[in-house]
This record gives C-alpha cells, structure tokens and sequence, in this order.
C-alpha cells in the first residue's frame, strides 16, 4: 500500500469535531445501548372538561343564570326572557352534561324539560328545606349564586322531580280537588241565602232528591231567588266538569295495584287512593315507611337546644313542650 492511499483511509477514518458532536441518527444506539427514536411531533390532546355549575333563579318571566366552575369561580352571569330556545342557547355554553339547579318555585315544569332536552343534569332545590341565611343583600344574581353553591358543596335539600306522566295525572287530580272545593263554597252559599229568608233545610243533604224539590217549590225574594238559581246552575256545570276529569284519570289507574291496595285502609275511597297514587308516585324514592310519614307532615317536629326543648304533634298544630326530660349527650 502506498503512502499517498494510506492517508486517504486515515482521512476517511477520521471524523471532525463538527461530525462527532451531531446526535447519533434513527437506530444507532447511545452510550446506554438503548436506540433514540426521531422525536415526532405529536397531536395535542384536549384538556378534559370540567363539569360546570348553572344556577337559575326562576321569575314569571324573565331569570337570571350563574355559571360556575368547580372551583366556585363565576364565569357568566346573564339575566334572559323566559323562552326555550334562549334557555337553551345559554346551557350550551356550559358543555356537555352540565349540573344545573333551580327552585321549585312557581313554573318550573317547562324550565326542567327543557334542560332535561338539553342534556343537564337538573335539580330542584326545596324552598322550605335550604337554609339561606341572614343575608343583608337579596337579589336574584345572589339568589342564583346561592343556588349554585348548595349543589357545588354537596349541601341541596333537593326535591324529587316528577315525570311529565305523573305531573300530568297531578294536574287532574288537584284541578278536581279545587273544583270540589269550589262547589262546597257555592252550596254553602246556598244555604246562607235560605237562612237569610227563613227557609227551613229539614233534610241533611239540600243537594238530593229532596232538598232540589225544596228549592224547586221555596217562594224567595227576587234577589235572592236569583242568587240561588245562578248558583245551582254553576254547580250543575262544575259536576259536568268534575265527571269529565274521572273519566280523564280512569286509565291512569287501571292496572295500578297500589290504587287498589291503599282503598283497603279503612277511609280510603277511590278519591283519597287517587290523591295518594298521584302525590306519592314512585314509592321506591322513599327509604322507609318513615321517610314516606316525614315527607306528607305526619311525623312530630322536634327541636332541641341545650335544656330547651320544643315540639308539636304535627306541623299544622302550635308549639308544645317535649314529653320527658330533654336528652342528654
């Protein structure tokens, strides 16, 4: 080999201290023997999305929407007309699946629906069963601020909402109870207006056979024969109107055993049943028979604090002292 081909192969053997500072390429391996794969540029993932707080303090007709983050941040405050479609636009913009909270106050039907269509998970907070404190200021952002931190704190007496089937049967039900109401007034009326003239009522039911035979035949002033007369015909149409709504509510409970079971209890007609069937509804969202006597007022109120200790029998009675010395713990 000649001088001039051995400096060649030492040349080409030999690296510049440019070359050997450059990292090794794709599958040569490092000083840890382990292969350096090329660096990828890799798509961004998306960061997952917080679940977000709305809360609505519900007017007649016109709200005011709180959005909130978990951290209890308030991202949008916004006051809207009582409209579906602007109800809706606003809970998109708290994402998918949001939890959102109003009060069962007055029209809340078509407000849960409609957040319900829009994939919110709705709750209802009870008026009587939160404690809202002593405020200094009330307002409605404040109401629905408060609203939103209830559910974002785990501390909501929250209220159980009703299927629309079952809503529906409600509404037959209490409409037929107040017009039942309003016919006892009108008949009580009548007999007033017989009093005022004298008149004697020797049966126990004016409404029957005989007392509409009275009523028929009894000479009144003309005044109060007016009266009397206009107010035996609305009664003649409100027990039009009240059949009507039987037959709206037969199907209802035609296959229902808890409708045919509660009439077994002694005073329990088909009227009383029908009322507990539609108030009630779904018996499984009770724990116990006690929660069930709680929930419809029949339990006793208790409140006790230090030695002082006061109750009733029921909440439609007055205050009264505990039976037996107070608990000590």
């Amino acid at each position: 080999m000649t001088t001039r081909s051995v400096a060649k192969t030492d040349r080409t053997k030999t690296k510049s201290p440019r070359e050997s500072s450059r990292r090794p390429g794709p599958g040569v391996q490092s000083t840890l023997g382990v292969a350096k794969p090329t660096r990828k540029r890799q798509k961004e993932t998306p960061v997952e999305q917080q679940t977000q707080y709305v809360g609505i303090d519900l007017h007649r007709r016109r709200s005011v929407i709180v959005r909130r983050n978990q951290a209890g941040e308030t991202l949008d405050t916004v006051r809207i007309d009582n409209d579906p479609v602007v109800l809706a636009a606003e809970l998109a913009k708290a994402g998918e699946h949001p939890e959102v909270i109003l009060e069962a106050t007055y029209g809340w039907y078509w407000a849960a629906d409609v957040i319900q269509e829009c994939g919110g998970n709705v709750h209802l907070a009870h008026p009587l069963g939160n404690n809202w404190g002593n405020r200094r200021v009330k307002n409605d952002e404040r109401d629905a601020t408060d609203l939103v931190d209830l559910l974002r704190l785990g501390r909501l007496a929250e209220a159980w909402i009703a299927p629309p089937p079952l809503r529906e049967l409600r509404e037959h039900i209490r409409y037929r109870a107040k017009l039942v109401h309003f016919r006892t007034n009108l008949k009580s009326q009548i007999h007033a207006v017989l009093a005022k003239e004298g008149v004697a009522v020797p049966m126990t039911d004016l409404f029957g056979v005989g007392g509409q035979r009275l009523l028929d035949e009894v000479h009144l002033g003309d005044a109060y024969r007016v009266r009397v007369e206009s107010l035996r015909n609305l009664i003649e149409h409100i027990n039009r109107e009240i059949a009507m709504l039987e037959e709206q509510t037969a199907p209802y409970f035609a296959g229902d055993l808890g409708y045919h079971a509660v009439q077994t209890i002694p005073g329990v007609g088909p009227v009383l049943a029908a009322v507990f069937v539609a108030e009630i509804g779904d018996i499984a969202r009770f724990k116990s028979a006690r929660h069930l006597c709680s929930w419809a007022g029949l339990t006793p109120i208790h409140k006790e604090s230090d030695v002082r200790c006061t109750g009733a029998t029921s909440p439609s009675k007055g205050p009264a002292s505990c039976a037996g010395p107070p608990s000590r713990a």
